[in-house]
């Protein structure tokens, strides 16, 4: 089976090797352009690329699919199949004709459930019991074509984004060797998705990490662990950028929203709109992340003090 494979981060590079593991052939990768990263700005390969490179794949990285010439390539590779994880770039409708087989999606979340960019972070945030990896069947819509495989996996109340990501690119490597392998049997059948129960997981900017406390405590743990690590959920204390690590629910306390309760070697506990939680981890702007007693060591923080309310004037560090 001739495969082109189209990703650019860790989770498509770990399907990616589990391909290469399983002496697949792998005609083409696909990947997007370097981009500049670090603090020096430095022009960076994706993981992708460096797998690609390591095992002498051929590789390319355009910039756009839209270039009839890419699709001139992509038609004289003769693959059977292509296989796309978090690649960045939307495939025209023109690309998904190409293979013999199609194009099959990687897919974090189970689907019809978290169509679009984030899956990962919005099944933490609504509080999601179980989250997973859907092998999909790619169409012209957003993540709609029929679904061929499906692994669930459970979300702990620990798991934050970084954790059930690492949990899922090992899933979804496994998912799609399985798949690849029930198509060569013909043991395959696509499942349409129920319209019905479809959700969108929209893209996530840094005001959305901004914690309300006015919120339940519940909604904020699920903001601290969906946010962690990009773009890590954030507070204002006297106009500085505190942001919060880790946490855990306080129910037995309750008080003003944003008032901090008592502080202790544990952690700072700030009441909620229902509830508090307790600060575990924590870091200040230009700071390191800092267990509570470190942080307290050196940041004034006073029981009756108040998380700010208003994030109009935020600066990031």
């Amino acid at each position: 089976m001739k495969i082109i494979f189209a990703g650019t981060p860790v989770f498509a590079a770990t399907a990616l090797a589990a391909l290469i593991k399983e002496n697949y052939e792998i005609v083409l990768v696909l990947t997007q352009p370097d981009r500049p990263a670090g603090r020096g700005m430095k022009m960076v390969a994706s993981a992708v690329k460096q797998l690609a490179q390591a095992n002498n794949l051929k590789l390319l990285q355009p910039s756009t699919l839209k270039d009839p010439e890419i699709h001139a390539q992509l038609h004289g590779m003769n693959a059977d199949v292509m296989i796309v994880a978090a690649y960045g770039l939307i495939l025209p409708e023109a690309i998904l004709k190409i293979p013999r087989l199609g194009c099959l999606n990687i897919h974090a979340s189970l689907l019809p459930r978290w169509r679009g960019a984030a899956p990962i972070q919005s099944a933490i945030l609504a509080g999601d019991q179980e989250t997973g990896i859907t092998i999909m069947q790619m169409d012209a819509g957003l993540d709609t074509g029929p679904m061929l495989l499906k692994e669930t996996i459970p979300i702990t109340n620990e798991d934050t984004a970084q954790t059930l990501h690492d949990k899922l690119s090992e899933l979804g490597a496994k998912a799609i060797v399985d798949a690849l392998t029930l198509m060569q049997q013909n043991k395959i059948t696509p499942v349409d998705q129920d319209e019905s129960l479809a959700c969108y997981a929209k893209k996530i900017n840094k005001k959305d990490a901004f914690i309300d406390w006015k919120e339940t405590a519940e909604h904020v743990n699920h903001m601290i662990r969906a946010y962690n690590p990009v773009p890590g959920a954030y507070t204002l204390f006297r106009g500085q950028t505190i942001k919060i690590w880790q946490a855990k629910i306080m129910t037995q306390h309750a008080g003003q929203p944003g008032k901090i309760l008592f502080t202790d070697r544990d952690g700072i506990t700030v009441a909620c709109g229902d509830g508090s939680v307790k600060l575990e981890i924590i870091q200040r702007s230009g700071g390191k992340r800092l267990t509570a007693i470190e942080f307290l060591a050196g940041f004034e923080m006073h029981p009756g003090d108040c998380f700010d309310t208003d994030n109009q004037t935020v600066t990031h560090g």
